[in-house]
């Protein structure tokens, strides 16, 4: 018998599941239908999702109230009881469906502080974050306005959209701050230039430091604003900070061959190698010849950065230098001092030359930020323009599909790292 009981009582809570599921399909349907017979539409203002809302928080509002003063509605326990209910008031709440005007209950004392929409709160959780998502695209205040008006039949203003979206200067500045882990086996260091109006519009460098981690997912370490050109001084000052954050070790740092950089990291880490990024040196080699000749230059210098060994290298940039050395001399003398940073890849294991020789892996990055940054052309001040490149940064991978992707794709790499590196790497591990 008792089998039988237990038996009974298994099988009694799947079918209570699912009458429950069938009655919850069965007053959707009945509310969808009664909609539609009645012309009511589903969404846009007045309608049954509207309607719906409205009801879900005026009840939980209610109940809300009920549990603080310990009686339900027209209870007699409530009268000459000290506290009591004392009516209600309006209020316009913007939801993820479009403004909603709900009835908020008050109590004599003035004391009930709601949970479900507090007092003062006009926007309910979601408003802020589509907000903020729809700025880190990069459109206006003014776009993100008509677009909210639009899809949503909600009426907000620029200056509540800029409130809103100022809400990630703190979290900018936590994040900014945040102490780092102590060896990054790649940082990646690039700058992309914005319009910022400071009396006249004038380009300005926001730096964008970016890192391998052990376990081989992407960070982000920071962004700056310069001042003006990207110099070396400046990139001396990132670094240091990103010292003082907790960052004892690099082992490769890969930049776009900046004059003075590799004194400048080697004043920092000592034991860091700055590799130049081919692609780079390849583009600015472009710069000084003629474009017909783009093609050919290109395929005698794949031969160079393709070298199994320095000294093949060095062999084959010769052979460059004999052809054309005479018509670009400015290419070879481009060449010849950015040799140093350029060749160090060519000592390492084939994964680890195929992913330090380019600064490609910030370059995604880059593209993120440019597109935000051109939809609103310039900005007026430094703190609106990082405001705009942080929201960009930290939208890039909203599902993590690309960060489980870049993982995958370092795991051989780290291998090689930690046997080149002789170690450096699985002592940050321990």
């Amino acid at each position: 018998m008792a089998s039988e009981n237990v038996s009974e009582s298994e099988t009694a809570e799947p079918t209570k599941a699912v009458s429950v599921k069938a009655l919850d399909d069965q007053l959707i349907d009945e509310l969808v239908g009664r909609a539609q017979a009645e012309g009511l539409q589903l969404t846009g203002e007045g309608g049954l999702l509207q309607q719906l809302t409205k009801r879900l928080l005026e009840s939980a509002l209610e109940g809300e109230i009920t549990d603080y003063l310990g009686y339900d509605k027209h209870d007699p326990v409530g009268k000459n009881g000290g506290n009591s209910r004392n009516g209600t008031r309006s209020k316009t709440a913007l939801t993820d469906v479009g403004p909603v005007e709900i009835t908020v209950p008050r109590d004599r004392d003035g004391s009930f502080e709601p949970k479900i929409v507090k007092k003062r709160q006009k926007r309910l959780t979601g408003v802020d974050e589509m907000v903020i998502s729809l700025a880190a695209k990069g459109p206006t205040t003014g776009e993100v306005q008509a677009h909210l008006a639009e899809v949503y039949g909600a009426e907000v203003s620029r200056q509540t959209i800029s409130t809103i979206t100022d809400k990630v200067l703190e979290g900018m500045g936590e994040w900014q701050s945040r102490p780092l882990d102590t060896v990054y086996p790649v940082v990646f260091i690039d700058a992309t230039h914005v319009k910022i109006r400071d009396g006249a519009v004038a380009n300005r460098p926001i730096y964008v430091a970016l890192a391998v981690t052990t376990e081989g997912r992407r960070e982000i370490l920071g962004l700056w604003a310069g001042d003006g050109g990207e110099g070396a001084k400046h990139w001396l000052h990132i670094l240091t900070e990103i010292k003082n954050r907790g960052v004892s070790d690099v082992l490769m740092l890969v930049c776009d061959g900046l004059k003075g950089l590799p004194d400048a990291v080697e004043t920092v880490w000592p034991r860091t190698i700055v590799q130049t990024c081919v692609v780079h040196l390849l583009r600015n080699s472009f710069r000084y010849a003629a474009r017909q000749d783009w093609d050919k230059i290109a395929r005698l210098l794949k031969p160079v950065y393709t070298a199994p060994i320095e000294e093949a290298a060095l062999d084959r940039f010769a052979e460059f230098a004999d052809a054309w050395g005479q018509k670009y001399p400015a290419i070879v003398k481009l060449w010849e001092n950015a040799w140093e940073e350029f060749t160090p890849f060519l000592r390492f294991d084939t994964e680890i030359r195929r992913i330090v020789c380019t600064t490609n892996a910030i370059e995604s990055v880059n593209a993120r930020i440019r597109r935000a940054v051109k939809a609103r052309g310039h900005f007026p001040n430094e703190q609106a323009a990082l405001k705009c490149v942080y929201m960009a940064i930290m939208s890039l991978d909203p599902t993590g599909k690309g960060q489980a992707r870049w993982t995958m794709r370092w795991k051989t790499a780290l291998n090689a790292f930690d046997i080149t590196f002789d170690g450096r790497l699985s002592a940050a591990r321990q």
